[in-house]
């Protein structure tokens, strides 16, 4: 960046780096590069400085297993909320109430686990 100018210099104004390929490793470096939402540019230059290339699709398999997991939690309180109805839980066996929601309960708690779990190796 220069006193004059104050945006930055752009890459382009400077000197490219060329890299023999074939065809076949040319539109692979091209496909995995669209694959993490970027330009051939930046994803041969993000490998080139060892930053870690993150792709859209792990980014956007987070987001998906963030809502689901919100989606999670919105089911414990829909389920907070059917317990606090006294007339609907009277229809139901206590016991059968209990075994249910002990349950539910627990595949909501490993449901959640595995998609931390997950979630951190992205």
């Amino acid at each position: 960046m220069s006193e004059k100018d104050p945006k930055p210099d752009s890459r382009r104004e400077n000197s490219p780096l060329r890299v023999y390929c074939t065809e076949e490793e040319k539109e692979m470096i091209k496909a995995k590069a669209k694959g993490c939402g970027l330009t051939v540019s930046t994803y041969l230059r993000n490998i080139g400085i060892n930053y870690e290339v993150k792709g859209i699709l792990d980014q956007q398999m987070g987001l998906e297993m963030c809502k689901v997991n919100g989606d999670l939690g919105r089911l414990g309180g829909l389920l907070k909320m059917w317990l606090s109805n006294e007339e609907r839980l009277a229809m139901f066996g206590k016991e059968d109430v209990k075994g249910t929601l002990l349950k539910l309960l627990s595949d909501i708690d490993q449901t959640q686990d595995k998609l931390k779990e997950i979630v951190f190796k992205i």
